[in-house]
């Protein structure tokens, strides 16, 4: 490269001292000077310029046949993998020709083969109809001649019957009728026969079982047999208490009663007066709330309202406590509080001198044991028993049964179905339908029965007994009945000429079935049907 070197310019002659330039001269040597330095410059940039101008280019060349060289390598590698595929996709299509070529050949064989079986089939099916139809015609020819058959055996058995009608001057229905009666006279003995086998096979099997259960139920039970009597009668402690009761002009007497709903007598009776009243709860009031007015000395009108108020308030706190000590004495939880304080109105009311709720505590204990002998539960049976009197409680209020009413209680109080229907069954006020029903009904009549368990008047005990006999006396063949042990046993006389041995003991059976249906009884009642010959000669 070749330097260049700039020479100095010599500056202009100074001039003369005295003489001045004008400032807008220029020399011409400056001119051309700075005309060749533009050049120069010009020239720099000029090299400069066209050094990066040739650069670039050969770089942008460079660059294009890179790229053209890269381009070229990847059109044959493209087409070296095209090849590749094509080839492979060329194998591919032929294996799966020849898989497809395959498959149809082998659905072609089994359509073949479908094909064969189904005319196969076809010719089985056109050769079976051949052969229903040669069937079909037999049996029209089969009928026909069953047809006719049967008309000419009718024609013979109608003039058969016409002829042994005129022979034997019967009628198809009196022979009918004949031909019965033969059938059942020669049927009783057998029918008695099987009923008294069945009748000794049964208590064989039974009796024995049911004596344990029944005896085990009534040992192990021990309660009071009879119940407290309501009280009727006041104590008084001194006569002179008559005439506070009664008040001025009565009018202390006349609050009482129409406060407790219950007649006062005051009497002669010495230190006592009687409560009259049908509801045992009112004079259960009334004697609390005279016992208070004993105690506190003061008897006029406003006083006997407050006692009496305290007195019912206590007692229904009282009947409620009664009835969940008996239902924790059998086990029974979760019990609406209406039903505990209906179960507990039942210490103040009473069955022919039974008290019920001494009753009813009997029989769940009864029926809780025998439950556990034949394998039921325990807790429905006691618990049917204890509820199967609830009815008693509201007996005064509404109409009806009171096994019926305790069962609606029951269901609108949310018990169990078992159990509301034992309680509605258990005097067969509806059918009995279950074991617990038949195990209510069995403890009842044992709690019932006990010796001295409850009282019964005479003219209800005399008209029991008629109703007995009454009932047998309807049968025919009957000469006279007779209820005796209390009506624990039915005997009935019978008219030999008319029964014999056999319909005898037809006939105990159906007396003891309508008994059963009909009569009312605590217990069971033994029937005796008793047939008597007598045959009577005179020696003259």
């Amino acid at each position: 490269m070749r330097r260049c070197t700039r020479h100095p310019v010599p500056s202009p002659p100074e001039a003369p001292a005295g003489r001045t330039r004008p400032t807008s001269e220029v020399h011409p040597i400056d001119i051309l000077i700075g005309a060749l330095v533009g050049l120069a410059v010009a020239a720099v940039f000029a090299f400069f310029a066209i050094s990066y101008a040739r650069g670039e280019t050969a770089r942008a060349q460079a660059a294009q046949k890179e790229s053209e060289a890269r381009e070229q390598e990847s059109r044959r590698n493209v087409d070296q993998e095209s090849k590749a595929v094509l080839l492979a996709a060329k194998e591919e299509a032929s294996r799966r020709r020849e898989e497809v070529e395959a498959e149809i050949r082998d659905r072609r064989s089994e359509m073949a083969r479908l094909e064969q079986r189904n005319a196969q089939r076809e010719e089985s099916l056109e050769r079976r109809m051949r052969e229903l139809e040669s069937s079909e015609q037999r049996l029209g020819r089969r009928e026909t001649e069953l047809e006719a058959s049967r008309q000419s055996i009718e024609t013979e058995r109608d003039s058969i019957t016409t002829e042994l009608q005129r022979v034997a001057a019967l009628s198809r229905e009196e022979a009918r009728a004949e031909v019965l009666a033969s059938v059942e006279g020669e049927l009783t003995p057998e029918i008695a026969a099987r009923i008294r086998d069945a009748e000794l096979r049964v208590r064989d099997e039974a009796a024995e079982r049911s004596r344990e259960i029944l005896i085990a139920a009534m040992q192990r039970q021990a309660s009071e047999q009879t119940g407290d009597a309501s009280v009727t009668v006041m104590p008084l402690p001194s006569d002179e208490l008559k005439g506070r009761i009664i008040g001025r002009e009565g009018r202390n007497i006349r609050a009482l009663e129409a406060a407790t709903g219950v007649d006062v007598i005051v009497d002669d009776t010495p230190e006592a007066i009687v409560l009259s009243a049908f509801d045992p709860v009112r004079r259960e009031v009334a004697k609390a709330a005279l016992e208070r007015l004993f105690s506190d000395g003061r008897i006029h009108p406003a006083r006997i309202e407050e006692m009496v108020t305290k007195a019912r308030n206590e007692l229904t706190q009282k009947m409620k406590q009664e009835g969940e000590a008996a239902l924790q004495e059998v086990g029974i939880t979760s019990v609406n509080p209406e039903l505990a304080r209906l179960l507990g109105t039942l210490r103040y009311r009473s069955i022919y001198g039974q008290n019920v709720l001494a009753h009813s505590r009997d029989t769940a204990g009864i029926a809780g044991m025998i439950a556990a002998e034949v394998g039921y539960d325990e807790q429905v049976a006691r618990e049917a028993a204890l509820f199967h009197d609830i009815g008693w409680a509201v007996e005064h209020d509404v109409e009806g049964s009171h096994a019926i009413i305790g069962g609606e209680i029951l269901a609108r109080l949310g018990r169990k179905p078992a159990v509301v229907h034992a309680v509605r069954a258990h005097h067969y006020d509806e059918e009995p339908r279950s074991i617990a029903a038949f195990i209510v009904m069995t403890a009842d009549a044992i709690s019932a029965s006990r010796v001295a368990s409850r009282r019964e008047s005479l003219a209800q005990s005399i008209k029991r007994q008629e109703r007995l006999e009454a009932i047998a006396n309807d049968f025919p063949g009957v000469d006279r009945s007779f209820a005796v042990q209390s009506g624990k046993e039915l005997r009935v006389l019978v008219r030999p000429q008319e029964i014999d041995d056999d319909r005898a003991q037809i006939m105990a059976r159906q007396i003891a079935k309508r008994l059963h249906a009909e009569a009312t009884y605590a217990g069971r009642v033994k029937v005796v049907v008793l047939r008597e010959t007598r045959c009577v000669e005179y020696a003259r």
